[in-house]
């Protein structure tokens, strides 16, 4: 039974900054391999079809690492349920901003891109729904069965997080970064709770406006992952 009566904020702010580190050192770690493919690509442009197929890749492993994380030990499959509920928030509103991203990208895009020839955009609203779906559906899977999340490549992500984690330098960069994912998640939940009880959220930015006229007036507010 899930008792989040004992699981106060200070544990979730503690298990949501755990995630945030997390999410920035498998980010640096997924980013060497995207760099690797890249390179034996030979500046062939990916695809459409061929990114998403990469992003649900990523994002599977990045939902699988998260539920190892909350395992209680690397030998045993006990679920921590408070830890698992609290970790499907998380990548529910880290995924959500993901998408928020990608959607600006292209808005500013487009308006950049007024009048002048059109150019390949890797971004499909619909397409990246279900990629954010399917890896929910996984992470729910996990809870079921929890013994098909251990396999060697996410074990490998596991080890090489805790062991980046654990290195001075590196560990206190990514801790940093950590710090502003647990910021933005923190305000995404804060508007989620406004918004429901105001209809508008605490924290409001507005998109960018193909009517503006100057360019300074363009807000950049890119999350920092």
């Amino acid at each position: 039974m899930i008792d989040f009566l004992h699981f106060c904020p200070v544990k979730f702010i503690d298990l949501a900054f755990r995630l945030g580190v997390v999410f920035a050192i498998f980010g640096f770690l997924w980013g060497i391999f995207n760099l690797i493919f890249s390179l034996l690509r030979m500046g062939r442009k990916k695809t459409l079809g061929e990114h998403y197929l990469l992003k649900f890749i990523q994002y599977f492993f990045l939902v699988d690492v998260t539920f190892l994380f909350c395992i209680e030990s690397e030998t045993s499959s006990l679920l921590l349920l408070n830890e698992l509920v609290v970790a499907g928030l998380i990548l529910i509103l880290y995924f959500v901003g993901k998408l928020q991203n990608q959607q600006v990208r292209s808005s500013f895009f487009q308006l950049r891109a007024a009048g002048l020839p059109p150019m390949p955009q890797l971004f499909n609203q619909r397409a990246e729904i279900i990629v954010i779906s399917l890896a929910i559906g996984t992470f729910v899977a996990f809870i079921f069965f929890p013994d098909y999340a251990r396999n060697p490549i996410s074990n490998w992500f596991y080890t090489s997080i805790l062991d980046i984690e654990d290195t001075p330098v590196f560990g206190f960069i990514f801790k940093v970064i950590g710090f502003f994912v647990l910021l933005g998640i923190s305000i995404k939940l804060v508007n989620g709770f406004t918004y429901l009880l105001s209809g508008a959220p605490a924290f409001q930015v507005k998109p960018p406006n193909s009517n503006r006229k100057k360019e300074d007036d363009f807000d950049d507010f890119e999350e920092i992952n």
